[in-house]
């Protein structure tokens, strides 16, 4: 793996840490104050396993890292390693470099686990037949869009094949999105892809799995919280597509039709705003489809939501992952092909 910081990150330990313990949990997080507090509650008070947390702080200038190192003075278990690249997958490598357990399980900053999360994700791995395991990723909403943004992620006809979000049932799957890896096998694959700055999970799953299967494991959920406005949403998805196609230039194999949707509709929506020009009634007869898939998707998932969720920000979420993703994968072709040219 190539270290992107070109300088050594600053690791604080408090305490007497345990000498050998079983897990690391790996945190990577830039400007969590509002929710590192609930992650690391809940990894800290985990039950069943002896483990060690590593918090890489990517540059926070909320607060977090000061909140982080008064935290570490007084928790032996807490490890915090300052890491100011701007890059996830830096951070993970900053993790992995710091590690001292057998087996490595990644959480969210802004997402908590129920107290048996890693004892099990442990115990699966230890089967041996699997080489990475993990769970669903429920989202959870704090404010009325918040939770209407939720539902549209925790439903199926929103992010169609995308298992982690939906699975009932436990399956092997091509990607988890927190992982539970065993810490040498990491380590023996060079970590996290610093060139791969987005979809870095999905394309280092790629390469796991030349090594074993990855289980889903519903049993195993995540609580994700999710971005609180549709703005959020959208900037987050196009960051995810704006990854993907170096990902896929990388590992063809691991592109399936759910990966080419959203880029095929922004295509489709272009053309149709250029048609517009000219014959507005055609353009409007190419974009309905759509409309009423969105309309029809919508009112389900709407449905589902709770009582005190924002229901008009459904439609309004639905077309920001949709355009967000598919316009940011033709962002994600253009610098393929400028990194060509140059």
């Amino acid at each position: 793996m190539e270290r992107g910081a070109g300088t050594r990150p600053e690791t604080v330990r408090g305490g007497v840490a345990p000498t050998s313990p079983e897990v690391t949990v790996v945190v990577p997080a830039r400007d969590e104050v509002v929710t590192i507090d609930a992650c690391l509650d809940s990894v800290l008070t985990q039950e069943g396993v002896d483990l060690e947390v590593v918090v890489v702080d990517n540059g926070s200038t909320d607060g977090t890292a000061e909140l982080l190192r008064r935290r570490a003075a007084a928790e032996p278990r807490l490890v915090v390693v300052d890491n100011p690249v701007p890059s996830i997958p830096a951070s993970l490598n900053a993790a992995v470099a710091a590690a001292r357990g057998t087996w490595l399980v990644r959480v969210d900053a802004h997402s908590t686990i129920p107290p048996g999360y890693v004892a099990r994700a442990v115990a699966r791995l230890a089967e041996g037949r699997w080489a990475g395991v993990g769970g669903r990723k429920a989202a959870v909403g704090r404010s009325p869009v918040g939770r209407a943004i939720a539902a549209v992620l925790n439903s199926k006809l929103a992010v169609g094949g995308s298992v982690y979000h939906w699975g009932t049932e436990e399956s092997t799957v091509d990607h988890v999105p927190f992982g539970a890896y065993p810490l040498a096998l990491v380590r023996e694959l060079g970590g996290w892809d610093e060139q791969i700055p987005n979809n870095e999970d999905f394309e280092f799953d790629q390469r796991l799995r030349a090594h074993g299967e990855l289980l889903f494991d519903p049993a195993l959920e995540i609580a994700w919280n999710v971005r609180e406005t549709v703005g959020d949403l959208f900037r987050q998805y196009r960051r995810y597509g704006r990854g993907k196609p170096a990902v896929a230039l990388r590992h063809p194999g691991g592109v399936s039709p759910r990966h080419l949707a959203p880029p095929a509709l922004v295509a489709w929506l272009l053309l149709a705003a250029g048609v517009a020009v000219r014959r507005p009634g055609l353009a409007a007869a190419a974009v309905a489809p759509y409309a009423l898939a969105v309309g029809g998707a919508s009112v389900a998932i709407a449905r589902t939501a709770p009582e005190d969720a924002d229901r008009r920000a459904v439609p309004a979420a639905l077309v920001a992952m949709q355009v967000g993703w598919g316009l940011g994968f033709w962002e994600g072709v253009r610098d393929l092909l400028r990194d060509r040219l140059r």
